[in-house]
């Protein structure tokens, strides 16, 4: 028998799935500031194994890591291999000119939307260095971004399926026409998805030269392990040729062994493939009834046959789980350019990188399969490639199409982006973010139930962002949906709307402008948010409140503003000193201005939640809450006997 047959890729992905990594951007921007300090700090500009131990601990004292790693060189170099992939980092780890240039845009917090696509600066980056970024698979060079910009330019949009087991196969120009021609006839239901991935691996040469041993010589442990082309060990292989056997006798010999089966299916190690492999088999799996799909291998009458399709079974699953391996981990970096919405089921481009890729999308091709020389350089798109310089007005031109109305200038491109955004903010919130989830997400931020936050919010955000995020959306409900609130949350947003975290942090609360109506006058609401707890809020929050509102008074002295604070948990003495603003002069800090009293609502999420159920108002709200600030009771009983007590009444009155 013959050694084991070779292993070679045929997809791409961006990164590395060794580092999967949760709040994408704030930990790239936080292990660029680590490696510069890192750097400066230690004088090591070397990347030996015992450098990368050092810096391994040095993340590990900084809290980017936690856990003892069995080797911590290996783990040093994942945790920054992807940002080599992508031009931020060279081979030695050293920052790039792009890499400190993202560096500086999260320090400084500069997010200015001054392209010619309206990114925020850090996204423009991502964009940049993402058509610049190319893989090196089995002999062939392609950059992933540029193949899927080019693919989705040709076909609209592209399904989850589509993007996760068709896009990463398009490792060459021939292959990537193919599975174009494909993909087209799959949504005409012509072809099938397995269909598709398997006249791809049937047709190289390694999955040829295993077949035909595996044609030619009796099946044992031995022959399937020579036979399995692993990107690692093959050590778990044998549980393959249990499942063979058990198979045969069901097929071929008639015999009921369909509980042994699956039980042996179970016994796969890789949890995605063993999942194929029960999805494929069995229509419905209880305890006691397996029934089986009309699949082919079920129906074969000889051996030969049998062993083809076989074949063919144990390699489309496992390369699936490989290809779905990939799809986080290429949506995590394709997002990061905010050029790209994954929603339901479909990816598609935001309307003004969909208009400029109109344009640009035939001229990708010239470029798709080769390496760029800039990857470490920040240029600009015409320095990538001069095929990518489009003229603003071309650009207007190509979404006035879109819009069905003449566009000139930049300031109505932004009105027409905003309107686009806020249609899909509040399809968003209509559809992820009703009341229900709201109080959901409240009850799971007072318990700390973090797992469940990120599950139904994101991953890409910490958790006092997502707070302010989820309190930003509950005052827009509250509001009747009015008012900027895209604007007023001042956080950054990924093109799905759903918030992300930078190294920065996430400074300004929420400011919301309400023009004069019948239930109140023009004024201004600040809405500060913390998820300190009660023996920390008083020395975090108590002073940092007041001074916020405080100085937006004295800088807009003709306004009327209030503050509302909102945490899960209020301190008794912050209370009683918010309580105590209402009758103390505020200064400027040459004391040269003042300010008489300050209005600051201390509210419990309890309270918002309560708002929530009873589909409150701002119009009542703002009555309720004015007419409790106005009372004579004074300190921690003024919450209790205020506002506990009329919202608790509120709540029991609609009951």
């Amino acid at each position: 028998m013959k050694d084991k047959i070779t292993f070679k890729s045929y997809c791409w992905s961006v990164g590395t799935t060794s580092y999967r990594t949760q709040k994408f951007n704030l930990n790239i921007e936080r292990q660029l500031a680590l490696l510069k300090e890192f750097r400066e700090f230690n004088n090591r500009f070397d990347w030996s194994r015992e450098t990368q131990i050092d810096y391994y601990n040095f993340l590990k004292e900084n809290e980017f890591v936690k856990g003892n790693a069995k080797r911590p060189d290996k783990d040093a170099r994942q945790k920054t291999s992807g940002l080599v992939d992508i031009g931020l980092l060279d081979e030695k780890r050293n920052l790039t000119e792009v890499g400190a240039n993202l560096l500086k845009i999260s320090q400084t917090r500069s997010f200015e939307r001054d392209n010619i696509l309206e990114l925020s600066q850090d996204s423009y980056i991502f964009f940049k260095q993402l058509l610049k970024t190319s893989k090196e698979v089995n002999g062939n060079i392609v950059r992933p971004f540029v193949v899927f910009l080019y693919i989705i330019n040709k076909v609209n949009y592209l399904t989850n399926d589509e993007f996760t087991y068709l896009l990463p196969l398009c490792i060459n120009e021939k292959l990537t026409r193919y599975i174009l021609e494909q993909m087209i006839l799959s949504r005409r239901n012509e072809i099938t998805y397995d269909e598709i991935i398997m006249s791809i691996f049937m047709n190289m040469d390694n999955y040829k030269q295993a077949l035909v041993l595996f044609l030619k010589e009796a099946v044992t442990e031995r022959l399937i392990s020579a036979i399995s082309i692993n990107r690692k060990s093959s050590k778990n292989e044998n549980i393959y040729y249990k499942i063979y056997m058990l198979l045969k006798d069901i097929v071929l010999l008639n015999i009921d062994r369909k509980k042994e089966f699956l039980e042996s299916i179970n016994s796969i190690s890789n949890s995605k493939t063993k999942l194929f492999w029960k999805k494929y088999f069995f229509e419905k799996v209880t305890k006691n009834v397996q029934k089986f799909n009309d699949v082919p291998i079920l129906k074969v009458k000889n051996e030969k046959y049998f062993k083809i399709e076989f074949f063919k079974c144990m390699y489309l699953f496992k390369n699936k789980a490989i290809l779905s391996d990939y799809f986080d981990l290429n949506r995590r970096y394709f997002k990061a350019t905010d050029v790209v919405l994954f929603k339901d089921n479909k990816i598609e481009l935001d309307v003004l990188p969909k208009c400029y890729m109109n344009i640009v999308g035939d001229r990708l091709w010239n470029f798709a399969f080769n390496e760029s020389v800039l990857l470490d350089k920040d240029v600009e798109l015409d320095e990538i490639e001069s095929c990518l310089k489009v003229d603003k007005i071309e650009l207007y031109k190509e979404l006035s199409k879109i819009v069905g109305k003449k566009i000139t200038d930049q300031e109505l491109v932004r009105k027409i982006i905003k309107a686009e955004r806020y249609e899909r903010f509040n399809k968003l919130i209509e559809k992820k973010f009703n009341n229900n989830v709201l109080i959901r997400l409240f009850d799971y931020l007072k318990n700390r139930s973090d797992k469940e936050i990120h599950k139904l919010v994101t991953d890409n955000a910490d958790i006092p962002t997502i707070f302010e995020y989820i309190l930003a959306i509950t005052w827009y409900v509250i509001s009747g949906k009015k008012g900027d609130v895209l604007e007023y949350m001042n956080l950054s947003l990924e093109a799905d709307l759903l918030p992300k975290t930078h190294a920065g942090g996430g400074e300004a609360d929420i400011v919301w402008k309400y023009e004069a109506t019948d239930s109140y006058p023009k004024h201004t609401l600040l809405i500060e948010a913390t998820l300190s707890d009660k023996n920390n809020q008083r020395r975090m929050e108590m002073e940092p409140v007041s001074r916020h509102l405080g100085d937006y008074l004295l800088k807009h002295d003709n306004e009327i503003a209030y503050c509302i604070f909102v945490s899960n948990f209020l301190n008794p003495n912050v209370i009683s000193d918010f309580r105590g603003r209402k009758h103390l002069d505020y200064y400027s800090n040459d004391g040269k201005k003042s300010i008489k009293g300050m209005k600051i609502i201390p509210l419990e999420t309890e309270e918002i939640k309560t708002f929530l159920k009873l589909n409150t108002r701002y119009e009542e709200l703002y009555k309720l809450l004015d007419n409790i600030f106005k009372s004579d009771e004074e300190g921690y009983s003024w919450y209790q006997n205020g506002i506990v007590k009329e919202v608790n009444s509120l709540y029991s009155i609609d009951n």
